[in-house]
């Protein structure tokens, strides 16, 4: 009878550990795609005004995203592949628009269970949220608010621009932030576009109606 391989004992074992990071990662991948999408539809709630709903939704993928994190308890290469930094970054995305939109202070990483890397990227995408919100407003003839919105990208960019690391540690934030410098310049400028055209024609109004009296005088 042959002598028994050592590798007859390894082997198994190796396959066992493989598998179970394979069904982490699976769960870990559904899971994220769960909670981009849920992220993005809260973005879309409050958009629409509708803050309880858009809480509700994040609330649904935190739960998700708290499953996912525990699935991958001992499987850190599988952590930090990537997939679920993406999923992190859209929460915390999500939540910071939440916040900002519906006049809350932003939120900490912390108190969103998120990443450092994923929390500035999320909070980066948040100013192209604000900026959708502010030309919503002005479009619609109401200008309420927007400096104060224009005020929360450009102290959001003010921290972000101070942080200067490589792109392995920070998930790209460079990148992302030279995107958000874009949008709040364009930002500023549209809305100073609209608020002297108000102004203008406000004082063409406030000159036709002068002629009137006089007229009528």
């Amino acid at each position: 009878m042959a002598d028994t391989s050592p590798l007859d004992q390894i082997v198994p074992r190796i396959l066992d550990h493989l598998a179970e990071k394979n069904a982490a990662r699976e769960k870990a991948l559904a899971a994220s795609r769960s909670i981009i999408r849920m992220s993005a539809n809260a973005i879309r709630a409050v958009h629409r005004g509708e803050f309880a709903e858009a809480a509700a939704k994040l609330d649904e993928a935190r739960a998700v995203r708290d499953e996912a994190v525990a699935a991958l308890a001992g499987h850190g290469d599988v952590y930090h592949a990537g997939f679920l930094h993406d999923a992190q970054k859209e929460y915390a995305e999500a939540r910071s628009t939440l916040a900002l939109l519906s006049g809350r202070p932003l939120p900490s990483p912390e108190e969103l269970g998120v990443e450092y890397p994923a929390y500035l990227n999320g909070i980066a995408e948040a100013v192209g949220e604000l900026r959708r919100s502010l030309m919503d407003r002005l479009r619609g003839g109401d200008s309420t608010g927007c400096e104060e919105l224009l005020e929360a990208m450009d102290d959001i960019y003010s921290v972000l621009v101070t942080i200067d690391f490589p792109d392995a540690m920070t998930g790209g934030l460079r990148r992302t932030t030279d995107q958000t410098r874009g949008i709040l310049e364009k930002t500023r400028g549209d809305l100073t576009m609209a608020i002297a055209l108000r102004r203008a024609t406000d004082a063409l109004s406030g000159e036709v109606a002068m002629g009137n009296v006089d007229e009528l005088s």
